[in-house]
């Protein structure tokens, strides 16, 4: 004797046709699969290229400090 497994998927409404039963086996056993996630490299502060997109330079008192890195 041997035991049914459960089913995968169980259709509680409506009538799906074959091609959208195949569709969302396909997707389900897809995203069943676990990968490891890619993380992204850090960038160090020297090569970001977010100084890039700074403010216009104010003139004034404090300005020339104002205009440095981290500002």
């Amino acid at each position: 004797m041997s035991e049914q497994a459960a089913p995968l998927l169980r259709v509680v409404s409506g009538a799906p046709t074959d091609e959208e039963l195949a569709a969302l086996t396909a997707v389900v056993a897809a995203l069943s699969q676990r990968r490891e996630r890619v993380r992204p490299t850090p960038v160090g502060a020297w090569a970001s290229r977010a100084d890039g997109f700074r403010r216009p330079l104010q003139a004034g008192p404090g300005g020339w400090r104002a205009s440095g890195r981290f500002a």
